[in-house]
């Protein structure tokens, strides 16, 4: 498996971590208006399924613009959504996410990525995804500040702590020894 997936799986892993914990708050926690980054948890999460929503699209091979565009399109539903149905929302992406990579011959291939807000770049596809694990890792950190701003404890999505949870499940999937 490669970097890149064993990343996204962290990135999978770390934000259902998040949900689960959002699922354990009062419910007016998830749309609690306060002065932060974003006005509510429930807008930055939709922010963030925007941002891994366009880019599976450019990953996909679609203009940076044009997947920004599709992605865009339903942003309010999106944003209007009860946790749980982010939480599917999420799910469905991540398991087309996956299949995308699985699919790719080479990850370490470089394109010409046309951004609209940086400009035309050479990348690999694997720097996408490193991208987009990079993007929910700062904005957990922000829904973490945000629960401690509203006298809530967050839950611990580090790297580190995904390498023993993934190796525990594997662990107990894994076939009996004779």
């Amino acid at each position: 498996m490669s970097n890149a997936v064993t990343m996204y799986n962290f990135h999978v892993w770390a934000n259902q971590t998040m949900i689960n914990r959002l699922k354990e708050l009062p419910r007016d926690v998830y749309t609690q208006q306060i002065q932060s980054i974003f006005p509510t948890i429930s807008k930055l999460l939709a922010h963030m399924y925007f941002v891994d929503l366009s880019w599976f699209h450019t990953i996909s091979g679609i203009s940076m613009s044009e997947a920004m565009e599709r992605a865009l399109q339903s942003q309010e539903q999106v944003e209007s959504s009860s946790l749980e149905e982010l939480e599917a929302m999420y799910a469905e992406l991540s398991v087309r996410f996956k299949a995308l990579l699985d699919g790719q011959d080479d990850l370490e291939k470089t394109i010409v990525l046309d951004n609209p807000y940086a400009g035309v770049r050479n990348t690999r596809l694997s720097e996408m995804v490193l991208q987009v694990v990079n993007h929910a890792t700062y904005h957990r950190g922000n829904i973490s500040a945000m629960l401690r701003q509203m006298g809530h404890a967050s839950v611990m999505t580090e790297y580190a702590l995904f390498w023993y949870q993934d190796e525990a499940k594997a662990a107990e999937t894994a076939p009996a020894s004779v």
